[in-house]
């Protein structure tokens, strides 16, 4: 068994292949429907009735994949800290075991952290490449949080014409130091960042938003961005939560989520929409899922020129971590990477 720790991760996962593992298990899911399962993931919520904390979550997310030689489990345990940011650690912390079932074996033992930002990034920098216009030239990043980093450097990975990007955070000292650090790790990419004060000066000439926020409310209507805009969100991971408004999502051409069953439960934007009396949104106008969006299924819509307005939904699912998890495992086995622990 060997451990792999954060760093270790980091160096030798790339987003290119993150995004190249994700598509290959879509394709895979689509061809072989039983070769990867993932029951829904468990959400336990933390200190609800605690004032000296803020509310987070616990998440249990397991999934078996069979690759046509060999299958895998895949365990990934998660917990959200909202207040992390202020004790100078990462909001979400999370570790994930990946056995042989064949015989029960743990093969490795990884930190989850880096997985978890690479692989949610990767849904996002997906579902830009097939749903995003053409020509986009810019992007907004609205909440300069721990996943905001990846989720920028996936989409500037499907879309490296992109030359500017704009900057918003609740607070302005988030975004300062997101664009120090993003030019600072990111040094490849010739893009502008420029950090806005108002987020309406962020998202207005925007092709592209990305939002990776823990808002309560949508934040923003459809007079104030670009009719052919697309947005990834990937915040507002329980029903409570909420950064995409209803107008926004009554008025998306298409809309595609990561996983149908999880969504239905956890995506607080379209929870909302579908049950406010006032939003003639229904699940029956969801385009699609992200499989549909790989494999062709959706590819009419998204071959049209002029699409309007598109929105990318995403809440993870336990299979996406697991061939992230999987794919490092491998790796690591061929290059003895890690710690072997026995």
């Amino acid at each position: 068994m060997q451990w792999l720790n954060k760093e270790t991760v980091t160096k030798h996962l790339t987003m290119q292949a993150t995004i190249d593992t994700i598509e290959k298990l879509l394709h895979l899911q689509a061809e072989h429907p039983n070769w990867a399962k993932a029951p829904e993931r468990l959400v336990i919520e933390t200190f609800s009735d605690n004032d000296k904390n803020s509310t987070g979550s616990h998440l249990s997310m397991p999934a078996t994949i069979y690759d046509g030689t060999q299958e895998y489990t895949a365990v990934k345990l998660v917990t959200i800290c909202p207040d992390n940011p202020s004790r100078n650690l990462p909001t979400t912390t999370a570790i994930i075991t990946v056995s042989d079932n064949a015989n029960g074996e743990i093969l490795a033992v990884m930190d989850g952290i880096y997985i978890t930002q690479v692989r949610t990034a990767a849904l996002s920098g997906i579902a830009t490449k097939y749903m995003a216009p053409d020509d986009c030239q810019s992007v907004a990043v609205v909440g300069c949080g721990g996943m905001a980093y990846e989720q920028l450097h996936a989409v500037l990975t499907v879309r490296p014409e992109i030359r500017v990007v704009y900057l918003w955070n609740r607070s302005m000292q988030g975004a300062e130091s997101f664009k120090a650090q993003f030019a600072r790790d990111y040094h490849q990419w010739d893009v502008v960042l420029k950090v806005c004060e108002q987020l309406e000066d962020a998202i207005k000439d925007a092709d592209i938003i990305n939002l990776a926020t823990r808002s309560d409310k949508g934040l923003f209507s459809t007079e104030q961005i670009k009719p052919n805009v697309h947005i990834n969100a990937v915040g507002a991971y329980l029903p409570s939560m909420k950064e995409v408004s209803n107008e926004v999502i009554e008025n998306s051409s298409m809309i595609v989520v990561d996983d149908l069953v999880g969504c239905r439960h956890e995506a607080g934007d379209l929870i909302q929409a579908y049950k406010a009396v006032d939003c003639t949104w229904t699940w029956d106008d969801l385009s699609g899922d992200l499989q549909a969006l790989v494999t062709g299924a959706l590819k009419q819509q998204t071959m049209k020129s002029d699409k309007g307005m598109t929105l990318f939904k995403s809440v993870g699912a336990a299979s996406f971590d697991a061939a992230v998890a999987i794919y490092i495992t491998q790796l690591a086995q061929q290059k003895n990477l890690g710690t072997v622990l026995f």
